[in-house]
């Protein structure tokens, strides 16, 4: 390496450390000011004590942990199985070996070679974790949660993997050129982009990924449609129309969310929910997703994630400075195709260890809106109930393994969620 191209480097990294810095200090302050660390005051008396059952039935209680015991290994596993996978190309020769023969046959061009090689690596990732991700989905189909079609569940992974490899593809070719062309300061452009990126996505998600999996038909007009529509001209958040999506073809568990934005903006109601939710219930969790409306939770997932983004790639400039690291992967720096599988081994550690803090933020973003709902509806006895019929429908633990909540944990636990509804009631006096 000439002493040009390594002072380059060393001026690149340095910057590119500063920046991270930088980033990462505003990634904690958003964090910091923009999560509700306390959804709910302590109420007189004290907090109400947390029952871990939730209130459910014993038998209720041990099939929820039977399903999680024979799911929780498989999920484990696969997320090992993946990181192994990205690590073996990643940190070896073999991951530039495979990205230039992909490339042969059609020039072996950079071009290419960074398409093809980063849709070939996320193929074999798919076809790696395929036969956990099957047993995960015999688990489901034994407990009844599923009711996928195994024609159907293949064709969910095909698009799955299609849509996931084309977009790491894309993203993947305009780092690797930001890279070739300014091999300085190229993860400065790449950070802004993956900045961008992230905000264009949650605006495009509810209209380019949701369709190629559900398909929606607007609740008919009747008693239901009007008490949401009139919930949500109350929550000061109108929406355009009211959804049922045909989750039933996947699954027998309950959902419903909030997607789009103004004009675009809807809610959307499994049609599971409709056949298992009396309209009292119904009405609490459209309660809740239309507090994450009022609360701007979107914005704050979208700034939160933005700066993570740009935060990562920053790390990824000044990792990716490092030389005996990029000759173990065979490749000359980050503008060169055969970084691409170290790029995206480093990627998924990194998402890897991001996934505490992610879930830590998005637990209070759920607490508050769970709040929310009971300000909006006032019945807390729906909310409840409600909780309760979530959990044992989607054999949800009420009180998983601490550390398991923890790391994976992206909602407060049905046990907490009861007792913030007794809390909520301590509070009104009632």
């Amino acid at each position: 390496m000439s002493t040009g191209v390594s002072e380059a480097r060393r001026t690149g990294a340095r910057t590119a450390l500063i920046a991270a810095v930088v980033l990462g200090a505003a990634f904690v302050l958003v964090v910091v000011l923009r999560t509700p660390w306390t959804p709910l005051p302590t109420p007189p008396g004290g907090h109400v004590p947390i029952d871990p059952t939730a209130g459910l039935p014993a038998d209720v209680v041990a099939r929820a942990s039977s399903f999680a015991a024979a799911l929780r290994p498989a999920s484990l596993a696969n997320l090992i199985l993946s990181l192994a996978v990205a690590g073996v190309f990643g940190l070896t020769r073999l991951g530039g070996r495979l990205v230039r023969a992909v490339a042969a046959p059609f020039g072996g061009g950079w071009f290419w070679q960074v398409v093809l090689g980063t849709i070939a690596l996320t193929l074999i990732g798919y076809l790696v974790t395929l036969p956990l991700s099957a047993y995960g989905e015999m688990v489901r189909h034994r407990y009844g949660l599923s009711t996928r079609s195994w024609p159907l569940f293949l064709r969910d992974v095909a698009v799955s993997a299609g849509i996931n490899a084309g977009l790491t593809a894309l993203t993947m070719l305009v780092l690797v050129a930001l890279a070739h062309r300014t091999p300085r300061y190229w993860w400065a452009w790449a950070a802004g982009a993956a900045a961008a990126l992230v905000v264009v996505g949650s605006f495009l998600y509810p209209v380019v990924i949701e369709p190629a999996f559900n398909s929606f038909q607007s609740l008919p007009a009747g008693e239901l449609r009007t008490q949401i529509l009139d919930l949500a001209e109350r929550n000061g958040t109108p929406v355009q129309d009211v959804l049922v999506s045909d989750a039933s073809r996947r699954t027998t568990g309950l959902n419903a969310y909030v997607s789009g934005f103004g004009s675009t903006r809807r809610v959307v109601l499994y049609d599971t929910v409709l056949k298992a939710l009396p309209d009292d219930e119904i009405e609490s969790i459209v309660a809740h997703e239309l507090g994450h409306v009022a609360t701007d939770d979107v914005l704050t997932g979208t700034l939160i994630g933005a700066l993570g983004a740009a935060f990562g790639v920053a790390v990824l400039g000044l990792v990716l400075s490092w030389s005996p690291l990029l000759r173990r992967a065979g490749a000359d720096g980050p503008g060169d195709p055969r970084a691409v599988p170290l790029i995206l081994f480093l990627v998924a550690v990194g998402m890897l260890l991001a996934t505490p803090v992610q879930n830590l933020v998005s637990r209070h973003l759920e607490a508050r809106a769970d709040a929310h709902a009971l300000e909006l509806t006032h019945d807390p006895t729906a909310f409840v109930s409600m909780q309760q019929r979530l959990a044992q429908t989607n054999l949800a633990e009420p009180s998983p393994p601490a550390v398991w909540q923890w790391f994976f944990g992206s909602h407060p636990t049905t046990a907490e969620r009861v007792a913030m509804a007794g809390d909520w009631v301590r509070l009104e006096g009632r």
